[in-house]
């Protein structure tokens, strides 16, 4: 247990258990006889004896038996259970054979693990013996005696699933006709064991004292008992009767312990439960063995009649009913009147204690059984035993429980039954006896019943049933003397009833739950059987034996009784229901003659109420007496001592309605009724019910002149509301006033009864929300209910009201759809009304007016909810009402739709709102939405064949050619100006660009919302598999026209995406409904094709879109594009479309027809002259071809071997100056023909990729004309442009400047090889002469541009013009920049040492960096790029005259005044933006926002100064940093560059490198900043936060290791370990190289680098002075401390070596420099030392570890010198002027 794991003790060699134990002493001993193996003793029944030794029974079973039985005898309840568990897998897996030589151990096993504590061993162990029986079967039979007795007490364990399991595995074993017979086979043996567990087992004997817990072994113990008590009562039943004798001495033998008759007493309430249960197998088996000891049984067991615990009572009264049949003289044996009755009593008082149910329903046979003598005086027996049975059902836990009241009732009425029964005779006593029973017992339950609502349902019953008994022997010829004696009852039950109920009504304590307990007594006694109909369990019926006769007798009459008003059956056949009073002559008159008597007596009396004192409650209780028992006699009754009154003036005067105004009921409705009606005397609902009553005594005709008189009313609408609100819920009323409802004027009503309701909703009337709630109602009523599929109206009216529901709708939709929050109050009402309708009955919506109202339905449902004001519940309730309807629309047509039904109406609808209203995102999504809907109800309905619907649905649908013009038409052609720019599509035409207007609209195009509405129809169908055959959509739906259609929008989406941020949300809506590429493309087999031809027809747009598709499907080889086109001819003769068709296929031609293209081209371009030159099929055109098919190769030589060819090109281009209207040379831009401006733009693109690939080919003349050109066109472009120009002359100045950019790089990146191929003067005359006019020209305009550009949105037109500008003046040299021509710029009290050009240009560039335009920033930070380098040397003279005045403050100087004043003025702004966010959480930047900007242009003025900083020397180095340190600029630099830094810098898309070099980090790689925008723009500011993140450690780490130690804990650890872990060792490395590729040497001191232990060893050597110095770098490196650590020194004192060692530790820790640098500054330091030059005594350096001074403040007193800085701080720490050394007053 427990003990596998553990290690054993060295040397330890005894096993760990029994079994290995006695396996180890078979083989030292050998045989052993007699060794028990599996249990303590040969007493105990679970050991397992070794028959022949235990390697004889080894031998005989299976080993894996053998371990498995081992395991059963741990004591550990786990180890059994998995044990038990795997022998029971083992039994189904073994072969018998096997099975069966584990039986003779298993058997004895069994015996003991069946008994177990733990419930889950017993519950496994006899699931394990049902597969171990089903195995060996037979050879059980030997091993039978010895486990019998367990099984059975195994099938009485307490734990049910134990037993279950046991009862399943007997069942197995024995079939039900053999299983006595088994059990026969083994009683002895199994008696033996049952009495032994019963009379002799104790706790200790079961268990072990020893080992087992005393509340363990209690409790198996009482489980053991309770078991063999169940198992012996278990052996009787399975016994036959004659093997039962066989057992008799046994049995006798235990009725004699008095110990057995103590567990009657026994405190635990199973083994009381289980005696009684015992007690009755006895009485039922061997009675003999009860009337023996009759002295025993009896007052054991009447005398327990009062244990009320729920597991003993039944057993208990169940034991005591056997008694008393078993021993005819058991009271003879016990004291009635003081042991039994008294407990009897007491129980009857409490109600049974909450076990009414169980013992209530013994009470019967009990008193039956009780003799004469016990009884002795009736009258006051009965009285007490009734009384009690009255006080029980009073308890307080009766009346809580209506299965505890209902049971105490039940046994109280069968015992007055049984009780008068027995004593019907005429003498004295016996009549005394009936009248109290009647009158004292069962008149006061009555009265309690009425007064608790409760015992009412149940006590009613059982009074129908009774009183129906009764009767029916009032009948009977065969007992005439019980006849008389019923009759006598009945008259004296009647009276009573009659008396309490009169009393009881016109009681001045009555109250409303009195009254109503009385009328529902009367319902009950009206109708026997609907009592019986109202209790929900069958009950049993107790039946004396000399009433079956009676019963058998009374079952005609009985049976089926007629009901006391009108039948179902009869009301539907007769068109005259009449006074139901003639229905009663088939009811007993028994019960209808003395129950219509009382119920006239108290409608009498509550008229009497009603008109002397206005009782409401007894005119409710009137209502409900009519209703009940309507008749006109009741109605003569009512009307008594009133005034007859003509009912004339309500009905009219016809002869018809004189005939009608005798009929008392028509008399009491204009009298009585309708008055109480208008003055609201009662609740409406049992008025109503009066008032059928009243029709059920009126002809058909009188009843629809009453119904129509009352619609008349003032409340008509109410009253009729009620009316037929029960009409629809009951079939005899709905008969009644069936002709009426079909009638002509209720329609008409309930027409007028829509147009008002619909009226006061639209017009938003002032009216309560619920005032005409009824009315609404009654018209759902009238739409949805239906009687044998019929409408309940009219069927004409039905249409009318739906008409007018549509109208409704549809009125105030035509006007505007933004009021419809005025339907609100009704909309609700007209949903309920719509989806009721929908559901009524087949074919409702075959209707016109229906379909209407179901498409305008829709079109609530399919618009957004900013467009109609619908609330969220609102439109929740429309969506239900339109699927419930599109659903029922489907089943009922079946395939047959109406011509302009709803389906059609919908796809016209649907057609309009995509192609002429303004929607926008939200509605296209509600749209696509209800589309979606409608077609998978369409598509899940639709059969093999009728697919007309969806043909029609999709026609309607898809515009014709005409209209998807139109649409293309309606998209703006902003997309063209950018297409233009970068060089995909060439035009030598205007464009006409709309403005930005389409940055403020939120509303999606017409054709996109079209193709996203059908594409999504097109691929739903597809997936539907509803057509046979691919060919067959094809042939419905132009497939590849919608497909291409989409891809179009999808083109322009692409292209718009930069102009209109909404395009990004509809490539959601694309995807949220899935509508992708390659769905698309697999939809059409035929779009390659399509697009390629709409490309050759239009081009533009087209050309990309087809351009797009091939791109995409080339790889997977989907599109032929050779056999499209088949040869190169068909693109010509060019034109427009076709120029753009192979602008954009060109990357996907073969290289033969690119080479085709371009001779053909060349041969083209050189015969053309004047205005072919500008003409699309002239030069122009062939020189875009030519352009094109160069531009997309990587080489020249790729497309044509002759270099010649394109020199003859730019020779035919150089003649095209004989027509001086070609170029434009000094010229105005803005009034030049576009044709003229499209051919210059291919010039320039032409000589740009000349220059790129072939620039050693053009001679020096060729080079002239090529730089004058680009002089002469940078004049132009500088004289006209500005952002807003037409975009053929941005495209103008974009070429221009590249080609100024190409032109700049290649002679600033020219190569010697390359220089000498080049003609001699043309390197000079660039650098002489163009580069000043080129830039003299370009800088003012970029600048001029920067300006124009006022921070609105940057269009992507603007973008391209201002990065052309940007690239070409971020190469302008550094001498011209110097020298620059620009306008002086300076800023009143800007302290500087830079020259007035200098300042100029910085005051004018660095502004630039806070541009809201990323290429304006860009540029700038270049061009100051190329400045910082050289501005720190205008401050050495500063530095110098600063030593000459000999100033004692720590001297601070500023950086580049112009840089910080971009860094302030963006601090704050920065602190705004991160207001809310701590250091080192990461925030991310959208990219081109507000913030981008900011962060951008801060960001790279800091890049500057740490570029400024890098190239200044060291003593400027420490003020610089002084500066910012004291002006905390790098402190909040620092904070802010942790909240930009990722998380996480390493570079995505690595796997992890095996040599062990790590991943590359953001910090590991430089990154150049670029000016053309990258698709990984939204990393920029992470990228560049790094950099400069990393510059500040490299150029500043004694400042940024100062501002790490400031910090509080929480960031000093946030930084300390994103340093350690991205940035410490990429520095540490680089400085380690930097010392082992340094190429400064110094003398006397020699500089080794070892990388691997991150050290610098500098040995220093002066004569026999040898020092040797380990610089150790710190893990956090540069935060953490440089350490200094001596190595070998020789010829240097102790303290001037700490001196020494103090001094580097200074200069590497607190100089902004590298380790080289710091070794040079002590080296120097030392030397000064030896030159003889004193320390300082208060630094202990010669030079100054900051500012590198020497010590020059000499003190008068001592001598001593001191550096100025070191003073300074001496005096401001101290507060006082005296020297450090000496104390005297320093002057």
């Amino acid at each position: 247990m427990g003990g596998k794991n553990k290690q054993r003790t060295k040397g330890n060699v005894r096993p760990s258990n029994s079994g290995k134990a006695a396996e180890l002493l078979a083989k030292d001993k050998g045989t052993v006889p007699g060794f028990i193996g599996f249990g303590a003793s040969q007493n105990e029944p679970g050991y397992v004896p070794a028959v022949q030794g235990l390697e004889e029974v080894d031998s005989l079973v299976d080993a894996d038996f053998r371990m498995v039985l081992r395991k059963m005898s741990k004591r550990d309840a786990t180890t059994k259970l998995k044990a038990v568990q795997e022998f029971g897998t083992m039994c189904k897996e073994k072969d018998p054979e096997i099975i069966k030589g584990v039986l003779p151990y298993w058997s004895r096993i069994y015996c003991k693990i069946s008994l177990d504590h733990d419930r889950r061993v017993r519950e496994a162990v006899q699931q394990a013996l049902e597969p171990l029986i089903l195995q060996v079967k037979r050879n059980l039979a030997p091993y039978l005696k010895s486990i019998m007795g367990h099984w059975l007490i195994a099938q009485c364990d307490t734990y049910t699933p134990a037993a279950s399991a046991a009862q399943a595995a007997f069942q197995v074993a024995f079939p039900p006709n053999k299983q006595p017979e088994a059990v026969a086979f083994c009683k002895e043996e199994t008696m033996s064991i049952l009495y032994d567990n019963i009379m002799k087992e104790t706790p200790e004997t079961l268990s072990d004292p020893q080992s087992v817990p005393e509340e363990e072994r209690e409790g198996k113990y009482l489980r053991v008992v309770t078991s063999s008590l169940l198992a012996l009562k278990k052996l009787l039943d399975l016994l036959p009767e004659n093997e039962s004798m066989v057992l008799k001495g046994r049995l006798m033998e235990l009725l004699s312990q008095s110990k057995f008759w103590k567990y009657s007493k026994h405190k635990n309430p199973q083994i009381r439960s289980a005696f009684f249960e015992l007690i009755i197998a006895f009485c039922q088996y061997l009675p003999e063995l009860m009337k023996f000891e009759a002295a025993k049984v009896c007052p054991t067991v009447l005398l327990s009649i009062d244990d009320m615990d729920p597991v003993v009572c039944p057993s208990a009264w169940a034991a005591a009913l056997y008694v008393l049949t078993c021993v005819e003289d058991c009271w003879t044996h016990v004291n009635a009147k003081k042991g039994v009755l008294p407990k009897l009593w007491t129980v009857l008082k409490e109600g049974g204690r909450g076990l009414a149910t169980v013992v209530y329903p013994s009470l019967l046979p009990f008193i039956s059984r009780l003799p004469e003598e016990i009884i002795v005086s009736k009258m006051e027996f009965f009285t007490i035993f009734f009384s009690a049975f009255s006080k029980g059902l009073l308890s307080e836990r009766a009346l809580m429980s209506s299965s505890e009241s209902s049971a105490i009732v039940s046994a109280f009425m069968e015992c007055l039954h049984f009780t008068l029964h027995q004593n019907l005779g005429k003498e004295d006593d016996q009549q005394k006896l009936q009248h109290m029973l009647i009158n004292d017992q069962l008149l006061p339950l009555l009265h309690s019943a009425l007064k608790n609502p409760k015992l009412q349902n149940s006590t009613f019953s059982q009074l129908a049933d009774t009183l129906a008994s009764w009767e029916r022997r009032t009948d009977n010829p065969d007992i005439e003397e019980w006849a008389d004696a019923y009759r006598r009852l009945l008259s004296d039950f009647w009276d009573g009833l009659s008396q309490l109920c009169m009393s009881q009504v016109g009681s001045a304590e009555a109250d409303k739950n009195l009254l109503e307990g009385v009328s529902s007594l009367l319902k009950f006694l009206r109708e026997p059987e609907s009592s019986m109909k109202q209790s929900v369990k069958k009950k049993g019926k107790i039946r004396f034996y000399d009433e079956e006769e009676t019963e058998n007798h009374g079952n005609s009459t009985a049976d089926h009784p007629e009901e006391l008003t009108f039948g179902t059956k009869n009301a539907l056949e007769s068109e005259n229901l009449g006074d139901t009073s003639r229905h009663f002559q088939h009811s007993n008159p028994a019960r209808t003659v003395p129950l219509e008597g009382l119920v006239c007596e108290l409608a009498k009396l509550s008229m009497v109420f009603i008109k002397e004192q206005n009782s409401e409650m007894h005119l409710t209780f009137l209502t409900i007496l009519v209703s009940s028992f309507p008749s006109k006699t009741l109605f003569n009754i009512l009307l008594e001592n009133d005034n007859p009154e003509s009912a004339e003036f309500f009905l009219g005067t016809n002869n018809e309605v004189k005939t009608m105004a005798g009929n008392p009921a028509v008399q009491f409705l204009t009298q009585k009724l309708l008055i109480w009606v208008k003055e609201a005397r009662a609740d409406l609902s049992c008025l109503v019910d009066m008032l059928y009553s009243v029709l059920h005594c009126c002809h058909n005709s009188e009843r629809k002149i009453i119904l129509n008189q009352i619609s008349e009313m003032e409340q008509g609408w109410v009253i009729l509301f009620h009316i037929i609100q029960k009409a629809c819920v009951d079939p005899v009323k709905y008969a009644a006033i069936s002709d009426w409802l079909k009638g002509e004027i209720l329609g008409e009503k309930l027409v007028l009864l829509t147009d008002e309701l619909c009226t006061m909703g639209i017009t938003g009337s002032s009216w309560p929300r619920d005032a005409h709630s009824h009315s609404w109602v009654l018209l759902s009523l009238a739409l949805s209910k239906h009687i044998n599929n019929e409408f309940m109206i009219g069927e004409v009216y039905i249409g009318r009201i739906i008409d007018r529901l549509h109208k409704a709708l549809s009125k105030d939709l035509s006007k505007d759809l933004s009021k419809t929050g005025a339907l609100e109050p009704s909309l609700s009402f007209i949903c309920d009304l719509a989806s009721n309708f929908f559901c009524s009955i087949k074919g409702c919506l075959q209707m016109s007016s229906a379909e209407d109202l179901l498409f305008t339905i829709f079109q609530l449902c399919a618009q957004s909810q900013e467009k109609t004001r619908l609330s969220d519940a609102d439109l929740l309730k429309l969506q239900q009402t339109w699927l419930l309807g599109l659903t029922s629309l489907i089943n009922q047509q079946e395939g047959h739709f109406r011509k302009h039904g709803f389906f059609h109406s919908s796809a016209v609808w649907l057609k309009s709102q995509v192609q002429t209203s303004a929607l926008d995102m939200k509605s296209l999504q509600v749209l696509l939405s209800c589309i979606y809907t409608l077609l998978d109800n369409l598509l899940k309905a639709a059969q093999p064949q009728p697919l007309g619907h969806l043909i029609t649905l999709v026609e309607c649908m898809v515009p014709n050619n005409s209209e998807w013009e139109n649409l293309r038409q309606k998209l703006t052609p902003q997309w063209l100006s950018k297409v233009l720019l970068k060089e995909q599509l060439s035009l030598n035409r205007d464009t006409l660009c709309a403005g930005t207007d389409i940055y403020s609209s939120d509303k999606i195009p017409n054709h996109l919302c079209t193709t996203a509405l059908l594409s999504q129809v097109l691929l739903q169908i597809l997936d539907g598999n509803v057509f046979s055959e691919q060919e067959e959509i094809h042939s419905v739906i132009s497939t590849s026209q919608i497909a291409a259609e989409m891809f179009y929008s999808l083109q322009w989406c692409e292209e718009m995406k930069d102009f209109c941020p909404t395009i990004s949300k509809y490539h959601e809506l694309l995807l949220q409904f899935d509508i992708t590429h390659e769905r698309l493309r697999k939809a059409c087999s035929t779009l390659c094709e399509t697009l390629f031809s709409r490309s050759l027809d239009s081009g533009l747009l087209w050309a990309l879109t087809a351009s797009q598709f091939i791109a995409q499907t080339k790889a997977d080889g989907g599109c032929d594009l050779k056999r499209m086109y088949i040869t190169v001819e068909r693109f010509f003769p060019l034109t427009e479309a076709s120029l753009h068709t192979i602008q954009s296929i060109v990357p996907s031609l073969l290289q033969e027809d690119i080479d085709h293209l371009v001779v053909q081209c060349t041969a083209k371009l050189s015969t053309s002259k004047d205005t072919d030159i500008t003409s699309i099929d002239g030069g122009f055109g062939s020189l875009v071809v030519i352009n094109s098919c160069l531009q997309k190769g990587t080489n020249v030589a790729d497309h044509i071997g002759d270099d010649q060819l394109f020199i003859d090109v730019l020779n035919t281009i150089m003649g095209w100056r004989n027509y001086e209207e070609i170029f434009l040379f000094d010229c105005n831009l803005k009034k030049l023909e576009p044709n003229l401006l499209g051919i210059n733009v291919e010039i320039l693109r032409f000589l740009r990729l000349l220059i790129k690939h072939l620039p050693t080919s053009v001679t020096n003349e060729q080079w002239d004309f090529i730089m004058c050109s680009i002089l002469t066109w940078l004049e132009t472009v500088s004289e006209t442009v500005s952002l807003d120009s037409k975009p053929l002359v941005l495209h103008f100045v974009c070429q221009s400047c590249g080609m100024l950019s190409d032109l700049s790089y290649m002679f600033q990146t020219l190569t010697p090889e390359i220089s000498k191929t080049l003609p001699t003067n043309l390197l000079s005359e660039w650098n002489n002469f163009f580069v000043e006019g080129a830039y003299g020209q370009l800088l003012p305009l970029f600048l001029k541009i920067a300006a124009e550009f006022k921070g609105t949105i940057l269009l992507p037109s603007s973008m391209c013009l201002l990065t052309a500008l940007g690239e070409a003046s971020a190469l302008i040299p550094l001498k011209q920049l110097m020298n620059h021509s620009l306008p002086a710029k300076f800023i009143a009290g800007q302290k500087t040492n830079l020259p007035d050009k200098l300042q100029s240009v910085l005051n004018t560039l660095a502004p630039l960096l806070l541009c809201k335009a990323r290429p304006v920033q860009i540029t700038a930070y270049h061009i100051l790029h190329k400045l910082m380098p050289e501005l720190p040397a205008f401050d050495g003279e500063h530095l110098k005259s600063y030593d000459d005045n000999g100033n004692d403050e720590e001297h601070a100087l500023s950086p580049p005044a112009a840089l910080m004043s971009v860094i302030v003025a963006q601090e704050e702004n920065l602190e705004n933006i991160f207001s809310n966010i701590s250091v080192g959480e990461y925030t991310t930047i959208e990219p081109l926002s507000e913030a981008y900007y900011c962060i951008l242009g801060y960001l790279l003025a800091w890049k500057l100064l740490l570029v400024f900083f890098k190239a200044s020397p060291s003593e400027l180095r420490a003020i610089y940093a002084t500066y910012l340190r004291k002006s905390k600029s790098l402190h909040k630099l620092l904070q802010h560059l942790f909240r930009l830094m990722p998380e996480n810098p390493t570079i995505p898309g690595q796997i992890a490198d095996s040599a062990g070099k790590g991943l590359r980090t953001l910090f590991s790689e430089k990154h150049a900043i670029l000016l053309q925008e990258t698709e990984t723009l939204h990393t920029e500011v992470p990228k560049l936060a790094c950099a400069v993140y990393y510059s500040v450690l490299e150029d500043l780490p004694a400042t940024v290791r100062l501002w790490w130690n400031s910090q509080d804990k929480r960031v000093s650890s946030t930084v300390d370990k994103y340093t350690s872990r991205y940035v410490s060792n990429v520095l540490s490395s680089q400085e380690i190289a930097a010392v082992q590729t340094s190429t400064q040497t110094f003398k006397s001191m020699l500089v080794k680098a070892r990388p691997v232990a991150r050290e610098v060893l500098a040995t220093y050597s002066v004569d026999d002075i040898f020092i040797e110095l380990v610089i150790q770098l710190p893990t956090n490196y540069p935060l953490g401390s440089i350490t200094v650590e001596s190595g070998k020194r020789v010829g240097v004192a102790v303290q001037l070596w700490r001196n020494w060692m103090l001094q580097l530790n200074t200069f590497l820790n607190l100089q902004n420099g590298s380790i080289m640098e710091g070794l040079a500054l002590w080296k120097a330091n030392v030397d000064k030392r030896f030159e003889g030059i004193e320390e300082c005594m208060i630094c202990f350096s010669v030079i100054h570890g900051s500012n590198y001074s020497l010590p020059k403040k000499a003190c008068r007193t001592c001598k001593k010198k001191f550096h100025s800085a070191c003073l300074y701080r001496w005096f401001t720490s101290s507060n006082k002027s005296t020297c450090p050394l000496c104390r005297e007053t320093f002057f």
